[in-house]
């Protein structure tokens, strides 16, 4: 079957009409991917995947990297469900996904099982979009810079807790430098950004801090976002590699529950 898809906004975030055991067929997966590539953000209104429904799906799209339990990650500011939960702060700034290491994951997949009363909409900003928007005397100006990236600095941003047991395991993953400008094999460009880029290799703070934030304020524009109203079942994919994402804040202890599987990466960074 051909996948049937209508765009949200125009330039990131496509709704896919299907049902549950239309996914499973591994023609429908390929073509998922290639829509997931060139729209940033794909989602499911309703449709109540299982669990076990959903890994097979990311199975017919990439290589799952291990998680949770049988692929699937508990994303929950519960403390008794999740251990680390206080970490889970970090994911109400703007950010990608493995930037600590050498190859990012790819892309994830997001189910509601259960949503807090409050917030927990999810927003994505399309990198790629933002960065070909770019004016040509911006794109000039940043060819060739590079940017460290820091856990450290992303968990003091989002305002967590620093205790010397915390300090220790943020400083536990190195520091990783990367192209602030990726330009990946397909020949596409995407800025490397959000709460985790710490400063611009041999640029003086001030003007370093300036950049950052007026790229980051420059990718997170309306014309570049798609803000996700969740409803329970619905299903998010989404390009780690050239979207940045973010949720508005929830309370701790408002029981919202995500399943999450994801996709490991295949491509370093540049």
């Amino acid at each position: 079957m051909a996948v049937q898809a209508e765009n949200l906004t125009p330039t990131i975030g496509s709704q896919v009409f299907c049902r549950p055991n239309d996914l499973l067929d591994p023609v429908v997966g390929g073509q998922l991917r290639q829509l997931l590539v060139e729209r940033g953000v794909l989602v499911f209104r309703a449709l109540h995947l299982e669990d076990e429904q959903q890994v097979q799906l990311a199975g017919m799209m990439g290589k799952l990297r291990p998680e949770g339990q049988k692929g699937i990650f508990k994303v929950t500011l519960d403390n008794e469900v999740n251990a680390q939960a206080e970490y889970l702060k970090g994911s109400f700034l703007w950010h990608m996904d493995g930037t600590h290491d050498d190859v990012p994951v790819f892309a994830s997949l997001l189910t509601g099982r259960k949503l807090s009363q409050v917030g927990g909409q999810t927003g994505f900003a399309n990198s790629y979009a933002a960065y070909e928007a770019l004016p040509r005397d911006m794109k000039v100006r940043l060819e060739g810079l590079r940017v460290v990236h820091s856990f450290e600095v992303s968990m003091m941003r989002a305002d967590v807790g620093r205790t010397d047991a915390n300090v220790a395991y943020w400083r536990s993953i190195p520091e990783k430098t990367h192209s602030l400008v990726w330009t990946h094999q397909c020949g596409r460009k995407s800025l490397v950004i959000g709460c985790h880029a710490s400063h611009v290799v041999g640029m003086n703070r001030e003007e370093s801090d300036a950049l950052l934030a007026e790229l980051l304020e420059w990718v997170t524009q309306p014309q570049f976002t798609y803000w996700h109203e969740w409803t329970p079942g619905d299903l998010l994919i989404w390009d780690n590699t050239g979207v940045l994402h973010r949720a508005e804040p929830y309370p701790f202890d408002s029981g919202r529950v995500m399943h999450r599987t994801t996709l490991l990466g295949e491509e370093a960074f540049a």
